[in-house]
Formats: C-alpha cells, structure tokens, sequence
C-alpha cells in the first residue's frame, strides 16, 4: 500500500485530519474501481511527537493489521493556533528532515507552513501558506521565497498549500501523484471540489502592512485608506509626509513593501472588487468611482493583482450571485 503520513501536533485543526482521511478513503474506492487488485491503495498513519528523545509516534492507522509500508508522503496540517505558537520541536525537525532525505514527500497546509519552515529545507525555495500570515513568514524565515498568489506550490518533494480549507487541494494532488489522474477528478467530483489549479489570490484582501512602526509613512497611509488613494502623486505623497521626495520612496517601500503606485493600484482594486462583490454598477461607472478615468486600465491591473478578470471575479463572487444559488 502507498502509506500518507499526518502530523498532529498541538493546535492541529482536526477537521483537516479528518477530512483529509475521507477524502483518501474516498479516493481509494475509486482506485478499486479501476483495477483489479488493491495494489494501489492510500493507507493514512497519525503521527505524534512521543518523548523529549524520542521520533514522533504512530499514534493511528486506517489499516492497522496490513504489513508496515514506507511513507509515501507526509503532511503537516494546518491549526487553529497563531502561527506564532505554532513551532516544530529540535526533533520533530530533525526527523522531517530525515524523511525527506529518504525521499519521502512532505506537505503543509496553512499554518503548517511555519513547521516545515522551521526545518531549514525551504531556504531558498517557494513555499505558500494563508494569505493573511505571509508577512509572519517573511519575517521569520527571510531565505525563504515566500509566494500567497498561489493556493498550492508542487515543488517537487515538498508541496505547500495556503488556507485553511486548502488540504482539499494538498490531498487531491497526492491523489493526482499516486493513484493517478483519473481517480483524481472523480474523488473532486465526488467531494463537491474544484480540482487543482485555483489561485490563492482570487480570494485574498489587501491587508496593507501598519505595524513597520514609520510614522511618517504611517500618515501617508492613513490619508490614502480615507482617500481610497483616487488622486495621487509622488510629490503630493511626499509632501503629505512631510519628507523629501527621495528619502519618501526609500521609506515607503521599505515599510511597506511596495512603490507607492502598486499600493495604491492595490487600494483602489482591492475597493474595486468591493463593488463588483456587492453592487451592480457597470463596470465603467466602478472604475470611475475608483479613480480611471479610462476602465481598460483598471481592468488590465484588476486582472494582474487578482487573477481574474472583473467580469469573472463578478460571476463568482457577487453577493447576489450567492443569494440566487442559495
């Protein structure tokens, strides 16, 4: 059997362990639909740490009386826990990085990124987590190549999910890895579940950054959040800040991240997608509510910074949309 490791820590959201044993479950009666043996079959085994010396523990296992098989891949689930206080012991590190080095497939969801951040394997490499903690994980593992567009990075032997509900995708891509492409789609089909190939940003919000603690870039922020950022200029940001037009730029991307046009871009889209969620002006008239004058412009960086075209976003997201399928 292909054995799927899960690893329960303390946090642990446990309808991602749960779900994530029913989704193999139900992958593996469509597996038997195709072949006549049960050669190819996910077994899940839960994993915990045991004592300060010792490598985490089988703690369950779907299939406790089959013969022990290696792990196939192993996941790191997310947790209800800030990931501030989600951390991975000295050894629960050194055994990931024993497993992984055996050629074993680790995979985090969420928070869970921070675990499998703690070990050292993602230096230098793309990894994703919740949208909302990818400063945190910035900050804290700064080699680390840190990418919330995407709702899952398959990077070969290491695969991150983003959100939350996101161990969907994790599982549905082992399923696409072990047991085939078929018997993926119809495990989807079966769960009610887009099949890979979403985008994480297609469901984030802006969340500028405010805590970098520049009191002068914070003022400039607060003015353009009040003025949803419709008439701007490097000068009149700079002047509003009370710096020198240079000095400003330096501060701002360094406290924020970003020039000042791609936050305000991000401002004013993020108040774009507001109104295509939940009104039903025109298009033109959102753009000009927004601050363009000229709505292709809008809609060429709409679909850049969200993934999707406002018409597209409009049709998935719209709050009357919602309330016709309710």
């Amino acid at each position: 059997m292909l054995e799927i490791g899960i690893v329960i820590y303390p946090g642990v959201q446990q309808a991602a362990v749960l779900g994530l044993n029913d989704l193999f479950c139900v992958a593996n009666t469509f597996s038997q639909k195709y072949q006549s043996n049960k050669d190819r079959l996910i077994r899940v085994s839960h994993w915990q740490q045991g004592s300060l010396l010792e490598d985490p523990i089988r703690i369950f296992d779907t299939v406790p009386d089959a013969s022990p098989a290696p792990l196939s891949a192993l996941i790191v689930p997310p947790s209800l826990r800030e990931p501030a206080e989600v951390d991975a012991t000295p050894q629960l590190t050194q055994w990931l990085t024993g497993l992984r080095a055996q050629g074993v497939v680790l995979g985090s969801v969420c928070a869970g990124a921070f675990v499998l951040a703690s070990t050292g394997l993602m230096n230098g490499r793309k990894m994703t987590t919740h949208w909302a903690y990818a400063d945190l994980l910035r900050q804290r593992f700064p080699e680390i190549q840190v990418d919330v567009n995407q709702l899952i990075i398959d990077d070969g032997d290491i695969i991150t999910a983003g959100g939350l509900m996101s161990w969907t995708d994790l599982g549905l891509r082992l399923v696409h890895r072990l047991l085939g492409p078929t018997v993926m789609i119809d495990t989807a089909r079966m769960l009610l579940v887009d099949p890979p190939g979403r985008e994480q940003r297609y469901y984030s919000v802006f969340s500028p950054r405010l805590t970098h603690g520049d009191a002068f870039v914070l003022k400039v922020q607060h003015w353009l959040q009040a003025t949803q950022a419709k008439d701007f200029t490097l000068s009149a940001l700079a002047a509003h800040s009370g710096l020198e037009e240079r000095t400003f730029l330096r501060r701002f991307q360094k406290a924020t991240g970003m020039t000042p046009t791609a936050y305000c871009q991000h401002l004013r889209v993020g108040r774009a997608q507001e109104l295509l969620q939940f009104s039903h002006a025109s298009f033109d008239r959102i753009a000009w509510e927004v601050g363009y004058s000229d709505p292709g412009a809008l809609r060429k960086i709409f679909t850049r910074i969200v993934g999707l075209t406002p018409g597209e976003y409009r049709r998935r997201f719209s709050a009357s949309h919602a309330t016709e399928n309710a």
